[in-house]
């Protein structure tokens, strides 16, 4: 341990701490902007910059080392001047549309010049200008107003190892782009959002879609339908003020229904169908030699980064839709069929917590007999603007249930949303199906935690599984190099696009740097869905009756033909770039 003062206060910090980490453990906050805790560290904005004595000049508190005796001061007038003086240069350089900013109330330079009590532009001047790309499916990059904090490059080429942005161009030309300038719509970008999440301000959001919902919802010739994504119910509190991680699921049915929409229906059925899927899938691969390790297909973003990165392995790519495009096929099809209405007329909604669900809806190949799965792809956030748009006071709403016949889910299908929680849920069933019995173990624990690559192996029917579960790209490379150089001998394989699974998705509620740093947004949201599961009275997917009765009724028996036309994919080499 190390001993310095901070602002009067003696500190003990573990040697090899930052200033600014030895601040917090004192309870002394110091400003930052580029900072991002184990993502982006590099002392680029200067915003927490300190006053140490005996040395010349300021020291930068998020990379400076803790020293025996050191003394800090943090607000002393040199330093506040000079953290204003900064501000300023960065203000004067900014768009000032904040009242129509998607990020307005949740920006954090907003947040700091409202902090610093900055009421004018000190330096007034020439402004660089950008043009706005809004032609990816899922991302808009309006980089009148980044910062060049790098926060976005730190996430996309540290994290994910993309790279499909960095900062080009020199001195007052100086942005953060793509290669050649070209739009993230012709380049490598995965659409995984995670720039998104790491951005401080409004420079890149997502494409917003839900005006378009607005006008489907007032058209009496379409049938309204919306679905919602295990992880959104989680996290949808937090955009009004409710603790991380609480679970908003009945007055997120409720808000819903008040919008408009004819049924609310829960995307977890869809998980129960994939389960039964790609248990299936896998058990047939095993007992016929197919093609080994089998790795889950759910996460968009991994999708297209496989076929852009490692075309070669698509063989091992389960051919299940995701869980939402099972949901959109099953309502255009069964229950447009049960109900006497006309497909064309149904007008499929995703409440997703992942922007590359916008991409992947957008796919040729998800279309049953010319008719898309779903019509429209909204985020969490989205959700939370059209409730704010309709002055519902969401704290206040009492819970409802979704709709039948298509609103029973398990368990199982509620852990999707966390990393590890498709390849629980799938060796729930798979090991029941292989059995023959209703085997009462129900956790697999050794795939859980917030490890991106967790490896096991389990023991079902007599044989041993070895698998994995990896999440973020970045991990899901080292898979994938391990895959392709013949030295795993994994049967089973779940990747994740999102460091921590869809709960961290780019679609998600917005954290500061601060919150991040001092809470495990991932563990709070991810024991909330546990939770969930732990409460069900059925945690198997092939228990489902809903489920059951479908196959039964319509669909046949699961990985059949009939499944097959409406549930199942394909999959293809997509080149990097388009330029």
């Amino acid at each position: 341990m190390v001993t310095l003062t901070i602002d009067g206060i003696e500190v003990k910090a573990p040697e090899g701490s930052t200033i600014l980490e030895a601040a917090k453990i004192a309870g002394i906050d110091i400003p930052t902007l580029c900072f991002l805790k184990d993502i982006n560290e590099v002392g680029d904005c200067r915003m927490c910059i300190v006053e140490v004595e005996g040395r010349r000049g300021f020291a930068t508190s998020c990379i400076q080392k803790v020293e025996e005796g050191m003394v800090v001061h943090t607000h002393t007038p040199n330093v506040l001047e000079a953290r204003h003086v900064i501000l300023d240069l960065i203000i004067s350089n900014h768009a000032k549309d904040c009242l129509t900013c998607t990020r307005s109330g949740n920006c954090e330079l907003q947040s700091l010049a409202v902090k610093f009590n900055v009421l004018n532009v000190e330096f007034p001047g020439e402004m660089t200008k950008h043009k706005i790309d809004d032609l990816s499916p899922s991302i808009v990059r309006d980089f009148n107003k980044c910062i060049l904090c790098r926060r976005c490059v730190a996430a996309c080429k540290n994290v994910q190892k993309i790279g499909a942005i960095d900062c080009i161009n020199r001195g007052f030309e100086s942005c953060i782009s793509t290669v050649g300038d070209h739009s993230l719509n012709d380049v490598n970008c995965t659409n995984c959002g995670q720039c998104i999440q790491a951005c401080p301000t409004g420079a890149l959001h997502e494409k917003e879609t839900i005006d378009d919902v607005w006008v489907k919802l007032k058209d009496p010739d379409k049938y309204v339908v919306v679905q919602t994504a295990p992880s959104v119910r989680v996290a949808l509190g937090e955009e009004f003020g409710m603790p991380i991680g609480t679970n908003v699921t009945g007055k997120m049915v409720t808000a819903l229904k008040r919008l408009g929409f004819d049924k609310v229906f829960d995307t977890n059925t869809g998980a129960d169908f994939t389960i039964m899927e790609e248990a299936t899938e896998f058990i047939e691969r095993v007992q016929e030699k197919g093609v080994l390790p089998m790795i889950t297909s759910c996460s968009p973003g991994w999708v297209k980064y496989i076929e852009m990165n490692y075309p070669e392995l698509l063989p091992h790519l389960s051919s299940c839709k995701s869980p939402h495009q099972m949901f959109g096929a099953l309502i255009k099809s069964y229950f447009a069929q049960k109900e006497g209405i006309d497909p064309n007329k149904i007008y499929m909604v995703s409440v997703m917590p992942c922007i590359a669900k916008k991409f992947e809806r957008q796919r040729a190949e998800m279309k049953v007999n010319g008719i898309d799965d779903v019509d429209n792809v909204i985020t969490t956030r989205e959700l939370a603007r059209m409730i704010k748009q309709a002055n519902i006071e969401f704290t206040e709403l009492e819970d409802s249930q979704f709709d039948n016949p298509m609103g029973e889910a398990t368990g199982a299908a509620a852990i999707f949303g966390t990393t590890g929680g498709v390849m629980e849920a799938a060796l729930r069933t798979a090991q029941d199906i292989l059995t023959c019995q209703d085997l009462p173990k129900i956790d697999f624990e050794a795939v859980r935690g917030g490890d991106g690559i967790k490896r096991a192996t389990v023991n079902i029917a007599g044989n041993d599984i070895k698998v994995v579960a990896a999440s973020g790209l970045a991990n899901a490379q080292k898979i994938m190099e391990e895959i392709k150089s013949g030295k795993a001998d994994y049967q089973f394989v779940e990747i994740m696009a999102c460091p921590g699974g869809c709960i961290m998705g780019g679609g998600q509620p917005i954290k500061n740097s601060k919150i991040r740093r001092e809470v495990d947004v991932r563990k709070l949201r991810a024991d909330a869905l546990y939770t969930i599961d732990e409460k069900s009275k059925i945690r198997k997917s092939h228990e489902n009756p809903i489920l059951q009765k479908i196959y039964k009724d319509f669909l046949g028996r699961p990985g059949g033909k009939k499944a097959h036309e409406l549930l199942h994919t394909s999959y293809g080499e997509r080149p990097k770039y388009k330029i």
